[in-house]
């Protein structure tokens, strides 16, 4: 059976994730040591221990999901499961990086404790927000962005009826008045603290090009999609990706019909949370998608391949 693994980006976490794949599995152990060992702090409390409020800030949200979602996947392997492609919603491209091995664990991990770092000051400067605007067309959303004052973008396409908007707060709540006013459904404010995937980041996104640019690249054991071009990754050039990944527009939804369309239509949610896989059932019914979050899911999902 084909299967693909997809990874969470942030927004997905939550205090105590990963913890019973932690306590059940040595090869998620060895990552939640892994990750301790290079960012040098105990992620295992980080992920367990946490509030809320605390894993929500950007310095600690991607270093958690990343090692709880890596941690899962080494779980599922463990017990025999394997992918033959994977994509990952903005900070999980990441993931995808380390779970093809185009990076080492080890240098996805620098990688991404140094993206939280510059996310989290380009946040604390820019005073950005997101929000998902429901219930509206695309169209509709981009043309309401295009015509208002200040900086406002469409930055996640989620699924239909589902685009992510951001920038500065005051031109985000102008935004979603305006998308109100148009007819949407809602407008929900996400769990981050910056307007990422937007120009906002860009001094953020050029140093983590510089960055990058010391680690070593490898090429995949399977197929990537990026979310900025919805096709496979190119691996010539990772830091100007990486750059241009941080202030570009997820195309998910085009990126899983690419998969789609490429014969990849069994994916297991792989990591904190079920976002992804409530985007697959509105994006096509021909996707089958599973999470798995829990020791329990693990061995759901191996006992079903």
């Amino acid at each position: 059976m084909s299967i693909s693994a997809f990874f969470p980006g942030q927004g997905a976490q939550y205090p105590g994730m990963g913890q019973s794949v932690y306590e059940a599995s040595t090869a998620a152990q060895q990552v939640f040591a892994c990750a301790s060992d290079i960012t040098g702090q105990s992620v295992t409390k980080l992920c367990f221990e946490s509030t809320k409020e605390e894993l929500s800030r950007t310095i600690n949200s991607q270093i958690a999901i990343f090692t709880c979602s890596i941690a899962v996947l080494e779980a599922l392997k463990e017990h025999g499961v394997q992918f033959d492609a994977c994509a990952g919603f903005s900070l999980g491209e990441y993931t995808a990086l380390a779970a093809s091995g185009i990076l080492s664990l080890e240098d996805a991990l620098r990688l991404v404790q140094k993206r939280g770092e510059l996310m989290q000051q380009a946040a604390d400067q820019t005073d950005g927000c997101m929000a998902a605007v429901l219930g509206l067309q695309d169209e509709a959303v981009e043309k309401i962005c295009a015509e208002t004052d200040g900086t406002v973008l469409p930055v996640n396409y989620n699924c239909d009826g589902q685009l992510v908007i951001a920038g500065t707060k005051q031109a985000v709540q102008a935004a979603t008045d305006a998308c109100h006013d148009a007819g949407a459904r809602r407008a929900v404010p996400l769990a981050v603290s910056g307007a990422f995937h937007t120009p906002l980041m860009a001094e953020a996104a050029a140093q983590l090009r510089t960055f990058a640019a010391a680690l070593k690249v490898h090429t995949p054991s399977i197929p990537v999609y990026s979310n900025t071009t919805a096709q496979l990754i190119s691996v010539t050039d990772l830091p100007a990706h990486l750059e241009q990944h941080m202030i570009s527009p997820v195309r998910w939804k085009s990126l899983v019909q690419n998969m789609l369309a490429d014969g990849h239509s069994t994916a297991l949610e792989i990591g904190p949370g079920k976002t992804l896989t409530g985007f697959a059932r509105r994006i096509s019914k021909q996707l089958s998608c599973t999470p798995v979050e829990s020791m329990e899911s693990v061995l759901a999902a191996a006992g079903g391949m």
